[in-house]
């Protein structure tokens, strides 16, 4: 079955970066839709970024141009560079995945994803 489990969260002060690491297991093809989303305290889950089986990545507003979404599909491990981070990133960052394609930014939801990591906690301080 398919396993997904995230590494590399932790506590930075605001300005600083985290490496995010999903390493992935239970694929049996290339085709597969592949998600980073956070969810605060008291606040519903949202997606960060995700990136198809071409490397088309896509990112929600609040992130772009902060954050990186990649993946190794010889090392099936799906990444997220975080730099600028911000006190409000402060979140559980969960990996997602999905067979098939991305859907567009406006269907990004956690519905779309049957697949889910327990998550990793990113804390950012001011």
């Amino acid at each position: 079955q398919v396993q997904l489990v995230e590494s590399g969260g932790g506590s930075v002060q605001a300005g600083g970066s985290l490496r995010l690491s999903c390493a992935t297991s239970g694929f049996t093809s290339s085709s597969v839709c592949m998600a980073w989303f956070r969810q605060a305290p008291g606040k519903e889950r949202e997606g960060v970024a995700l990136i198809d089986e071409n490397d088309f990545a896509q990112y929600v507003d609040s992130v772009k141009g902060r954050f990186t979404i990649s993946k190794d599909n010889a090392q099936h491990t799906l990444d997220l560079q975080m730099n600028g981070l911000k006190p409000e990133d402060t979140a559980m960052y969960y990996c997602a995945a999905d067979r098939g394609g991305c859907p567009s930014l406006l269907y990004f939801k956690d519905n779309w994803f049957p697949n889910w990591g327990p998550g990793t906690q990113v804390t950012v301080s001011s």
